[in-house]
């Protein structure tokens, strides 16, 4: 079974008509994207795309076998046009099956959003899903556990897909429901469409979309489904390094919005009487997925240890999450046996399934944390032990890093680009960071620094 991608982009197209954005101005080549649709072995049409005739010759496909044109979602792009010669198009309703007559099975799939999805069977059992924009599939949950049995009614039931076609920048929640409930594994092909003006085209898009596991395609490519597409493997560690306000953390947030059991690790613990303090928890808690889990806990070395299914760690944090998020218990791995799956899990990176990424944020704090405890703020203590007593406990750290098994994204400040501190103990924390940073990046497959909102690669 073939797919035919006549259009990738939002059903407005990308450039948007008369948008004078960034993106829009940069969207030219293969980055320019007619709405989305997709013809299926020349006999199938899902959505309509301007000028659809043209757009399959340009592919060097014709229309004139289509037997059938479905649609996913109510149309509020430009004015599309029914070619001549295609019948009229219409919809599947949730859960009704359509047998044709060339041998595709198409079965409605219910989302989360007005607008349907489809799951495609080919002669041979080839399968794919198709999924309107914005649209996550219903009834799987929030991504949060796997499914018993791998699959949910209707949506991998019979096991993976060989190709998924979502909105992944707008929805990565739904490719996390999918890779939690069986649907996606490590051999599924995903593919981003509905690309809108957002990310920037070009590189910027395809770093984003690789970080998640999946990859997007010029309009008028053709897919053979089941044919494995390599995407770059995902790093088993990230250090995320930037500074105040810099995006470190929508960052590091980003590259893991789209797995599932995610265990959040908030370092900074609370301060009675910060309301700015307060302020800023409060936005990093409304950013995240609800699906994610909060451990507050500075005692990160059994969360790096916990390294596979039925291993709780054995950390003394308490539970922060906010109302109607689930979370961890105190200082606990939120993944039990069979859950999980992050980067990495069960193929590429060699990381074992089963196992919840980690996100901590942030280093900096868990430093100060560290430095408050070993005396390392007074000269003299400092000089009389407690340069030991923190070597020990950030070499541990370090240790614990390089052994683990589990993905981790870590947050970190860089603070070594600014003025001098002006006390002896502001320049020992600055030293003492910019020594961790570097120790902590050794043992990481990728290290970033973010600027202004730019993710720069410094390895990886």
């Amino acid at each position: 079974m073939d797919v035919t991608l006549l259009g990738t982009g939002a059903p407005q197209g990308l450039p948007r008509p008369g948008c004078p954005c960034a993106a829009c101005a940069t969207a030219v080549g293969d980055e320019a994207r007619a709405a989305t649709a997709l013809l299926v072995d020349g006999a199938l049409m899902i959505d309509l795309t301007p000028g659809p005739a043209f757009a399959a010759a340009r592919a060097g496909r014709s229309l004139a076998g289509v037997r059938q044109v479905l649609l996913s979602h109510p149309h509020d792009g430009p004015a599309m046009e029914v070619p001549a010669g295609l019948p009229q198009p219409g919809r599947v309703a949730d859960g009704r099956e359509l047998a044709l007559l060339d041998g595709h099975r198409v079965r409605a799939t219910a989302v989360d959003i007005p607008g349907t999805g489809y799951e495609i069977s080919g002669a041979d059992g080839e399968r794919l899903l198709y999924l309107p924009p914005g649209a996550a599939p219903a009834g799987l949950g929030n991504g949060n556990s796997r499914a018993a049995g791998g699959g949910a009614e209707g949506v991998g039931g019979a096991g993976p897909y060989d190709l998924v076609l979502l909105d992944v920048l707008a929805r990565p929640d739904a490719l996390a429901r999918l890779r939690a409930s069986g649907a996606v594994d490590a051999a599924t092909d995903v593919v981003a469409v509905h690309l809108d003006h957002d990310v920037p085209p070009g590189p910027e898009l395809h770093r984003r979309l690789a970080a998640v596991g999946a990859r997007a395609v010029a309009d008028g490519s053709t897919l053979l489904v089941g044919e494995f597409h390599a995407v770059p493997d995902l790093p088993r560690r990230t250090l995320v390094l930037g500074g105040a306000r810099s995006g470190k953390s929508v960052e590091a947030e980003r590259r893991l919005a789209a797995f599932p059991d995610v265990v959040y690790v908030a370092t900074g613990g609370t301060r009675d009487g910060d309301q700015d303090w307060a302020q800023r928890v409060s936005l990093h808690r409304e950013r995240r997925p609800s699906s994610w889990r909060t451990v507050e806990t500075c005692d990160l070395v059994p969360l790096l240890e916990a390294a596979g299914p039925g291993r709780a760690a054995a950390g003394p944090g308490t539970d922060a999450a906010g109302p109607g998020r689930a979370a961890a218990g105190p200082g606990t791995d939120a993944a039990g046996p069979g859950e999980g799956g992050g980067p990495g899990a069960g193929s590429r990176t060699g990381g074992p399934a089963g196992v919840s990424p980690l996100l901590i944020d942030c280093l900096a704090l868990w430093l100060t944390h560290v430095m408050d405890e070993v005396g390392a703020w007074d000269d003299a203590t400092w000089e009389a032990g407690g340069r030991q007593a923190l070597r020990e406990r950030t070499d541990a750290l370090v240790a614990a890093v390089r052994e683990t098994h589990r993905p981790v994204v870590a947050v970190s400040n860089e603070v070594g680009s600014g003025v001098v501190p002006a006390t002896s103990a502001g320049r020992r924390f600055r030293d003492e960071l910019g020594r961790l940073n570097a120790a902590f990046a050794a043992e990481c497959e990728q290290v970033l620094l973010v600027v202004a909102g730019q993710a720069l690669a410094l390895r990886g």
